[in-house]
């Protein structure tokens, strides 16, 4: 199976790409796509938009796990990333892949058995589960790959 996973974002958005051979995780390729503040926000929803169908086109996953939002304060921010997030279901859609989505916390059940790990550990065990030399690089790219990992383990579970 090879999940597409994603941590949305309109500034940095994380990807990753993880095969999954028998409980064996294969970490084809993971980054960010970025946006600059300069651009206008369409623009910038646009690019987002074409970045995620070449990714699709390139790789052509069964599924595709998507973090949900989490905010406390910043209202307009989140606003923002879910304008992205809607960007984002819309590609998955329109290729006709599988979507999964996962709260913060049911990724770091899946990865970590505790639902209050830090960044860090996550981070960390996502390095170990797919025998990375480092760490993934920048930490959305990490967080796309444990919400990858998470949708690999969703049927080991309890979310």
């Amino acid at each position: 199976m090879i999940i597409l996973g994603i941590d949305p974002g309109y500034a940095k958005l994380g990807y990753s790409v993880v095969e999954v051979c028998r409980s064996k995780y294969l970490l084809k390729v993971c980054g960010a796509i970025e946006t600059h503040s300069s651009m206008v926000f369409p623009l910038r929803l646009e690019k987002i938009y074409n970045s995620i169908n070449l990714i699709l086109e390139e790789f052509k996953p069964n599924a595709a796990s998507v973090e949900t939002i989490y905010f406390q304060n910043n209202q307009k921010t989140a606003i923002k990333v879910a304008h992205a997030r809607g960007v984002i279901i819309l590609a998955l859609q329109r290729y006709g892949v599988k979507i999964f989505e996962y709260t913060p916390l049911q990724v770091k059940i899946a990865l970590t058995g505790y639902g209050k790990a830090t960044k860090r550990q996550i981070i960390l065990m996502t390095q170990r589960l797919l025998r990375l030399n480092s760490p993934p690089d920048p930490d959305d790219a990490a967080d796309a790959v444990a919400v990858a990992v998470c949708h690999a383990n969703a049927p080991r579970i309890s979310l």
